[in-house]
């Protein structure tokens, strides 16, 4: 069983900022990719950022600059600094694992979603 828990969410003005956070526990060997995807109604969920076991970092051209993703391995955590937010960053944010299992097998797991709301 893997859980992932975030926490962070939240009503802010524009130009505001927030930090989410996602910790990952349960039957976990090793954890590959960390991401943060958003979704609003009727659209695809669309991928944020993303940040792999040894940090390299991903993230979409409409949030580079603005927000920062960062992992601490140690705790199975991974972070998203989200600055200058603005009434188009408004989404439900889900964190996403990709990751091995303590029987070493492969697994793809997402969080309950955590609402961000930026106001104009």
């Amino acid at each position: 069983q893997v859980q992932l828990v975030e926490s962070g969410g939240g009503l802010v003005q524009a130009g505001g900022s927030l930090r989410l956070s996602c910790a990952a526990s349960g039957s976990i060997f090793s954890i590959n990719v960390m991401s943060w995807y958003r979704q609003t109604p009727g659209k695809q969920r669309e991928l944020v950022a993303s940040i792999t076991s040894r940090d390299i970092t991903n993230y979409a051209d409409s949030v580079k600059g603005r927000f920062t993703i960062s992992r601490d391995n140690a705790k199975n955590t991974v972070f998203l600094q989200m600055n200058s937010l603005k009434p188009e960053d408004t989404a439900v944010y889900y964190c996403y694992a990709v990751l091995l299992t303590d029987s070493q097998r492969p697994g793809n797991f997402w969080g309950q979603g955590s609402q961000v709301t930026v106001s104009s």
